[in-house]
């Protein structure tokens, strides 16, 4: 199987560098019209500057393919708005939406202003839901859509200093539960890259022989593949130096603690059990959780439960 797309538009947001350039450039190689949206800011979001995203136009455009570049600033609604618009009308529809732009403000908690805070969960978070918002009632109407969060190690294991930043990439897993499950029924397909790449973000981080190993190239085939026609949904998909892997959420089988056991003092005395990962699972949705819990219960006292579990 080659995959294509051909006759598809995607928006690529942070695209002028890094890993969102990558990402623009392998999009427009197998065919894809591509929105290269970059604000052209330094790596913990000041200054401004739209050469990043011309010069990727201009990559795309030298290889044969079809771009534009767009500087607008995806924290701000109205005008992420007017990028949805001006890409309609430019190329006819939207199909492709890969949420990559992101900053770095790094301090310990005890440290961090949270004017940083808010900047970073502006960016990282509600910049990824205002573009979302913005192509979702589209994706719907035509029963087709792909699109891409971006999370990271940061968000989904923790890292020192990056409280905001780590918070900000956890929340976009619980943004993509839900639509994942909201936009299945229309064929839109929302999953998670969770990359580790040598970026301007990265690179004061990690030794030179890392970086050397962590180039994006080796993290793009992974965003390809979330956003094909044949791409899985929700799936968390780790991404680094050519490596692939998928995170999930799951729970344990856990215990059900009844009459004097349901206490504190009986959670920690059974935290070897409830901890314990054997039979760990893969809960489906909020509801799934509920009755597991509901089923346990009344098993632990012998009912028997009036609806189906």
């Amino acid at each position: 199987m080659t995959i294509r797309f051909d006759g598809k538009t995607a928006i690529v947001t942070g695209a002028g560098v890094g890993l969102g350039r990558c990402h623009a450039l392998g999009l427009a190689a197998r065919g894809a019209n591509v929105v290269v949206n970059d604000l052209g800011t330094a790596p913990d979001g000041s200054g401004q500057s739209s050469q990043a995203a011309l010069d990727v136009v201009n990559e795309i455009k030298a290889m044969g393919g079809r771009a534009i570049a767009d500087a607008t600033n995806i924290a701000n609604v109205t005008h992420v708005n007017a990028m949805v618009a001006r890409t309609i009308n430019e190329f006819g529809g939207i199909d492709i939406l890969v949420n990559n732009a992101g900053i770095l403000r790094d301090k310990t908690f005890a440290k961090m202003p949270l004017h940083d805070f808010e900047r970073v969960l502006d960016v990282h978070l509600m910049g990824t839901v205002n573009c979302t918002q913005a192509v979702w009632t589209h994706m719907r109407d035509q029963e087709y859509g792909r699109i891409v969060f971006t999370s990271s190690g940061s968000g989904l294991y923790g890292n020192f200093g990056q409280s905001n930043y780590g918070a900000a990439k956890a929340s976009v897993v619980g943004l993509m539960n839900v639509l994942a499950q909201e936009g299945a029924r229309s064929n839109i397909r929302v999953n998670i890259l969770a990359p580790t790449a040598a970026t301007r973000m990265t690179q004061s981080l990690l030794p030179e022989e890392t970086l050397d190993l962590l180039q994006p190239e080796t993290i793009t085939p992974g965003l390809l593949a979330l956003v094909c026609e044949d791409a899985p949904n929700k799936m968390i998909l780790g991404a680094g130096a050519g490596c692939f892997a998928e995170t999930r959420i799951t729970e344990t089988q856990g215990v059900a603690l009844v009459g004097d056991d349901l206490t504190a003092e009986g959670v920690i005395a059974a935290m070897a059990q409830i901890r314990d990962p054997n039979g760990a699972e893969v809960i489906e949705n909020a509801f799934a959780q509920t009755r597991k819990y509901a089923r346990m219960a009344a098993a632990a006292r012998g009912l028997d439960l009036p609806w189906d579990t």
